[in-house]
């Protein structure tokens, strides 16, 4: 079968798959649409943690970032692998034994202010829609490729699938579809890695194949060989880093504490009956990531090797047929400058000038093609990406719709409101909230990759400094919290908008504060975060006295001691 048939087969059984369990799981209760009714497996919360937290970023953009920055791509594999663990130890255990359903009910709550709750939903909507607008476009680079519609048209359909299993579901449906989803996109992302990698280092195991020896019989490694190819072609070599090290630094901050941070993961923790089930799932999550996070480099170098090996001085007329395909989606552009009929693929360094523009966001999906691995895997790692992107849409969304129902509606405005009418306001949110996710997706600020990195540092910029002065400083104070929030997340979110709306001209290391990129100011925004709220917290009037006792309460961890019980 061709590579379209097997996309269309792939795709139809995992969304089968996605909507059968979401009919099978529809939530019928407030506490099993916003929590899953507190109630799920350790195991089973730790996969459908790692779905949630391995969008299109991880699987599509995150090896495309590494192929083409090289060893500055890392900073996205620590920042978000070394988020989760600060996330698991210092988090997860702590607002699972406060007990409530969202971040703004911690951050209310923790604050004693209306104000403090009303900012922090603002904050988890702004951060959440930044976050979904990457994963929608992902949908839609998917379909335009495999399925030859129109990237809109794409993201409309993803936004179709969405809807109805988030919507019907709630954390409910959307758990456990997302375990669905995770055996979906680990199966796609590992199956080409082990056919690549046996390719090329007669290795089965990609981990192992990327320090390896390639099996041309040249005795050469891998990586020397991509060094050689890259330097040839213009490009710095692939193990050299040209980010300065500052920058280095704060986007791979900003990118863990923004994980720390980030709602839709948060919640999460929520769903299990103990907190010594939030621990375990939190470990159970972290595996399961690795799986995908120890594969990706050697996914990066694979699909650069090949890609340059491929591509570079090869005439147009002869190129293979994934390089026409993925130019009709407009993500491979080539441009024959000097008219040879020749593709020249140049580096910065080169003498002669490039002529070939790649999406970064294409190399997982295309690298398969690149190899000439069978149609079936085409299609499997299509159905993968889908799965990446819709699962961690999905909880985004959530987050979206419980901001909106509960902590707003609910907590502030109407509430008298019936949890039947809470729980249709909350559907109605999430609907709403699909629809302007589309059109993020269709009209998206940036590449899937950086997009979400410019969520991590939303979040680190408004919600960490809250959460984690909120457990572990009893003199933090509600006016402290509120004006660290604010002046956080407007500045961060005023740098990034600057130079990525107002003035991308000016987008270069040397017109950047203190030479860090709009992807790392989070950091700043975080620092800036603390050394408002403490001063302010501490020239400030100290939390009441049943605040202080509530943040002993909830530095105790274990089952055995006092709890606060899940409530609306």
């Amino acid at each position: 079968m061709s590579v379209q048939a097997w996309t269309f087969v792939m795709v139809g059984l995992s969304f089968a798959l996605y909507i059968g369990v979401a009919i099978w799981s529809r939530a019928s209760s407030t506490g099993e649409f916003y929590i899953a009714g507190a109630g799920v497996p350790s195991v089973v919360n730790g996969m459908a943690t790692a779905a949630d937290w391995m969008s299109a970023a991880s699987f599509i953009s995150m090896a495309g970032l590494v192929a083409f920055m090289g060893r500055d791509g890392s900073v996205y594999l620590m920042g978000w692998t070394g988020g989760y663990v600060l996330l698991a130890l210092l988090l997860a255990p702590y607002l699972r034994k406060f007990g409530k359903y969202t971040v703004p009910d911690f951050v209310g709550d923790r604050y004693y202010s209306r104000t403090a709750r009303i900012v922090a939903v603002i904050c988890a909507i702004f951060v959440s829609f930044t976050y979904v607008a990457g994963q929608m476009r992902g949908v839609g680079i998917v379909f335009s490729r495999f399925l030859n519609v129109d990237i809109t048209l794409g993201v409309l359909i993803g936004m179709g699938i969405v809807f109805f299993y988030a919507v019907l579901g709630g954390m409910k449906g959307i758990t456990y579809t997302q375990v669905a989803q995770y055996c979906v996109l680990i199966f796609a992302y590992l199956v080409p890695a082990f056919f690549i990698s046996l390719l090329m280092t007669g290795n089965i195991i990609p981990q192992i194949g990327f320090g390896g020896v390639l099996a041309d019989g040249s005795g050469e490694f891998l990586l020397d060989k991509l060094n050689g190819l890259s330097q040839e072609l213009g490009f710095d070599a692939y193990t050299d880093g040209r980010k300065a090290t500052i920058d280095v630094f704060f986007i791979t901050a900003a990118l863990m504490v923004g994980t720390a941070g980030l709602p839709h993961v948060i919640v999460r923790f929520y769903t299990v009956p103990r907190v010594s089930a939030a621990r375990s799932s939190a470990g159970w999550a972290l595996f399961f990531i690795a799986i995908l996070y120890t594969s990706a480099p050697a996914v990066a170098a694979f699909a650069r090797t090949n890609l340059l090996n491929t591509v570079s001085d090869t005439k147009y007329t002869e190129v293979p047929s994934w390089f026409k395909k993925w130019e009709t989606t407009g993500l491979i552009k080539f441009d024959d400058k000097n008219g040879d009929g020749s593709i020249q693929y140049r580096g910065q360094h080169s003498d002669t000038e490039n002529e070939l523009t790649i999406d970064r966001d294409i190399i997982v999906l295309a690298n398969p093609e690149i190899a000439k691995l069978p149609n079936w895997v085409v299609g499997l790692v299509a159905a993968g990406g889908l799965a990446a992107a819709l699962s961690t849409a999905a909880g985004l969304l959530l987050v979206i719709s419980t901001s909106i129902a509960h902590d707003l509606l609910k907590r502030e405005l109407v509430q008298e409101i019936s949890e039947k009418g809470e729980l249709i306001a909350a559907r109605i949110a999430a609907g709403v909230a699909v629809c302007i996710a589309g059109y993020f997706g269709i009209n998206p600020p940036g590449f899937v990759g950086q997009v979400v990195a410019f969520a991590f540092g939303l979040a680190a910029a408004s919600f960490f400094p809250a959460i984690i002065m909120g457990i572990f400083w009893k003199r933090m104070n509600n006016i402290g919290a509120i004006s660290g929030m604010i002046v956080g997340i407007t500045f961060t979110a005023g740098y990034i908008i600057f130079f990525k709306f107002i003035r991308p001209d000016l987008n270069m290391p040397t017109h950047w504060l203190l030479g860090i990129s709009p992807e790392g100011i989070g950091t700043l925004g975080m620092v800036i975060n603390f050394l408002v709220s403490i001063p302010v917290s501490l020239a400030t009037p100290a939390p009441p006295a049943e605040v202080q006792e509530l943040v002993d309460n909830i530095r105790i961890p274990q089952d055995e001691g006092p709890s606060h019980e899940l409530s609306v």
